[in-house]
């Protein structure tokens, strides 16, 4: 089996380069939730879903979230009727968010519900919410706190930020599942999202973390950033926040208490003494994904440096 640590639009192309060298059935995916907000009365998840589509084959390539030629009449309706629409769900994209919604009514946890979203769009690997808490990111900034989902679509992240904290972390516990496959996990992934609001959500909840230092798996991380600059979104920003550089040596501070190996940018090779002196292994790839192939590429690239023999084996491409 093998878990993967996702949130954003990295983690949910690594995703997807991950089930073309894999068997799908052989990847959980442990997936970031402290981005959920109701909308509309709705319950969204848009990491969730975005791994959700990613494995169905339902995401949209130009957009990196949402559905594949998804239709946007719900939204212009609501519009006229006066009502926000900062966030903009696609009709196909609602219907995820009512059953969602419905299913967590009638007293299904997000466990059960993601389950039977998943089923339902076919898909063969297993996801898991980090937690069936309520964890929610949360965004300091001079115009006030914000959700993540507000400062990043609403104020597409434009605003400085002061501070990021994760509200209701320290009550919450890991989703039934997510410490037990970490445990028996045969190779671990922390997929090239921000690691300041997409995996430090999931490491905030209490007893995932400890469960990384004690899995006996190789763990291996796929830096978001390159030459000092994020791939894509406000990570390098964000990092700044929690006293670390933009940088791959940054991104090995992140994860230092469990990283084996951090795969990096050809274009960082200079720099993977930085990180080396951690005690961390480095592997050279081309880590930005613009095609199919640089997606299943790089994961297998990832793989081939953790699997030693343990069993997970990854196809010729």
């Amino acid at each position: 089996m093998i878990v993967v640590l996702t949130g954003g639009t990295g983690g949910a192309k690594f995703i997807q380069g991950l089930q073309e060298v894999v068997l799908a059935s052989e990847i959980t995916a442990v997936v970031n939730t402290g981005d959920d907000l109701s909308w509309w009365g709705l319950h969204v998840s848009p990491d969730l879903d975005s791994v959700s589509y990613a494995l169905a084959g339902l995401l949209s390539r130009d957009r990196g979230w949402g559905v594949e030629g998804d239709t946007f009449h719900c939204l212009e309706a609501m519009r006229r009727l006066g009502e926000p629409t900062w966030l903009q769900l696609g009709d196909r994209d609602l219907a995820t968010h009512l059953s969602r919604t419905q299913l967590l009514a009638q007293g299904k946890t997000l466990t059960e519900t993601t389950a039977s979203i998943a089923r339902n769009l076919g898909i063969a690997a297993c996801i898991l919410p980090m937690t069936n808490g309520r964890v929610e990111t949360r965004v300091v900034t001079p115009i006030g706190e914000l959700g993540f989902e507000e400062y990043f679509v609403r104020e597409r992240y434009q605003v400085p930020v002061h501070s990021v904290r994760f509200d209701g972390a320290e009550s919450a516990s890991p989703a039934p599942g997510v410490v037990e496959a970490i445990q028996a996990a045969e190779a671990i992934f922390v997929a090239p999202s921000n690691p300041v609001t997409s995996i430090g959500p999931i490491l905030a909840v209490p007893g995932i973390r400890e469960a990384l230092r004690h899995t006996r798996a190789p763990i291996c991380a796929i830096s978001p950033i390159v030459c000092g600059a994020a791939v894509s979104g406000p990570a390098a920003d964000l990092m700044g926040t929690q006293g670390l550089v933009a940088s791959i040596e940054g991104v090995a501070r992140s994860y230092v208490d469990f990283l084996d190996v951090l795969v990096i940018d050809e274009q960082d090779a200079a720099s993977a003494s930085s990180v080396e002196k951690f005690r961390i292994r480095t592997l050279c790839a081309k880590t930005i994904m613009k095609t199919a192939r640089d997606k299943a590429a790089l994961a297998a690239a990832a793989l081939r440096t953790v699997n030693a023999g343990r069993g997970v084996t990854a196809s010729a491409l």
